[in-house]
């Protein structure tokens, strides 16, 4: 048997009997009570009342200054010395686009050309991927299901991570557009055998065909009897608002030019992705009133004469600007390692930020930039009851411990397919 087709096979093999069922619709509503409740914008309630219903929450408020009949809700939770969360937010991820990056045939995550802003994430997501479970049990229960690749690699998607397919999971579909700034310079090696850097001749052609497709387009739908073009279509929300450009850039000179590119060609609402000199042109960025979503802060600085606590610092530096910041994943082994995203979030706690602030960067903060914080990514009456209980801090991997998790008031399993043979081998040999 093919090498690439055995393994397609045990991945569907271990699907199929190991896969977790989605949760049902919310029946009744809950109650949880006395717990420490994060609310992820800014606020914390030291003895919490937290309520849901049908999907909603009914109630935020502190359980020692109101009272409740004992009828109230159908199920009551006492959270007394626990913690409550909102769900986190992983933006700019690739989670069930790609399950085993060495079998082509799983790996949907970018499109040939360079030119895809058409192109769709949201219909190659797998809702069923075995590395979906592992990040929920961390309290990452949304993400933005973003392509690779090319200049323009196309439109993200946001989802819920608890669903049957891509139709059940989406909670905003076509959220953004996804463009690769080019740099001035390039560099050569990989980061154990760093190599030089060298001048971009390109950068200018590069610069300005983004300029002319952005005005190609607009040209285009602004002209009434025209053949149809998906391509330029597929930009339209840039032009009136409903969409938002994700810049992927790092250096400073590539943040500058391509914000005023987009500006100049009428784009609307424009977020930075990756942002690693983000605090060189803070100013700018503030001005212009863009926010950043910052890449993995577990790396190193980039240049010999940069602080070699830089990236830990970075969301401190950006945040005492006045930028809006969150945080985002990207890289090596970058979808497994999406349940490492609190404890970036902890890692900017601990070089500058308060606890709270750091939970903004991966609650409310990354909702605001994506869209989405209407109906979640904070703990309020009428938003989604998208969150969890953890048994201590959630940004901290030795108390972030989940014991329950909800997505849209749904309670959803924790359970993993190493959690479930961690059971069975325990069962094995008789250990407690």
């Amino acid at each position: 048997m093919n090498k690439n087709i055995y393994l397609l096979f045990l991945i569907l093999s271990i699907s199929i009997t190991a896969q977790q069922v989605p949760a049902k619709k919310q029946s009744k509503s809950i109650l949880i009570l006395h717990g420490m409740a994060h609310l992820g914008n800014g606020q914390v309630i030291n003895n919490s009342a937290i309520g849901f219903k049908d999907g909603k929450i009914t109630l935020v408020a502190d359980a020692t200054l109101i009272r409740l009949a004992k009828d109230a809700y159908d199920l009551t939770i006492d959270a007394t010395g626990k913690q409550v969360y909102p769900g986190f937010i992983a933006p700019n991820s690739t989670l069930g686009l790609v399950e085993i990056d060495a079998v082509k045939s799983s790996d949907d995550e970018s499109e040939i050309g360079n030119i895809n802003p058409n192109v769709r994430s949201l219909i190659a997501y797998n809702a069923e991927s075995k590395v979906i479970e592992t990040v929920r049990p961390n309290g990452i229960l949304i993400a933005q299901i973003t392509p690779r690749g090319g200049r323009f690699s196309g439109t993200s998607s946001i989802v819920q991570l608890d669903a049957w397919n891509w139709q059940d999971a989406v909670i905003k579909e076509n959220d953004g557009i996804h463009l690769n700034f080019p740099s001035s310079f390039k560099q050569t090696g990989w980061w154990a055998e760093p190599g030089g850097t060298t001048l971009n001749k390109d950068y200018s052609k590069q610069v300005i065909e983004i300029s002319d497709f952005l005005s190609n387009s607009k040209a285009y739908l602004a002209d009434t009897s025209k053949e149809k073009n998906l391509v330029f279509e597929s930009v339209k929300g840039l032009f009136d608002g409903n969409q938002t450009l994700f810049i992927h850039a790092d250096k400073e000179l590539q943040i500058i030019d391509a914000i005023k590119l987009a500006k100049e060609n009428g784009v609307k609402k424009i977020v930075i992705v990756g942002g690693f000199e983000a605090y060189k042109a803070a100013d700018f960025l503030k001005e212009n009133n863009i926010g950043v979503l910052l890449r993995r802060v577990h790396d190193m600085p980039e240049y010999d004469d940069q602080d070699v606590n830089l990236p830990y610092k970075m969301a401190k530096i950006l945040t005492d600007k006045g930028i809006l910041v969150g945080l985002e994943n990207s890289g090596d082994m970058e979808r497994m390692n999406t349940r490492n995203l609190p404890f970036l979030a902890g890692t900017c706690a601990a070089y500058g930020l308060d606890k709270e602030q750091a939970l903004q960067l991966i609650t409310s903060n990354t909702a605001k930039l994506l869209g989405i914080d209407t109906f979640c990514g904070t703990l309020e009456e009428g938003k989604d009851a998208t969150l969890f209980i953890s048994e201590g801090d959630a940004l901290d991997m030795r108390t972030n411990q989940l014991t329950e998790a909800y997505i849209q008031g749904r309670i959803i399993s924790l359970e993993t397919h190493q959690s479930q043979l961690n059971k069975i081998y325990k069962e094995k040999y008789n250990q407690k």
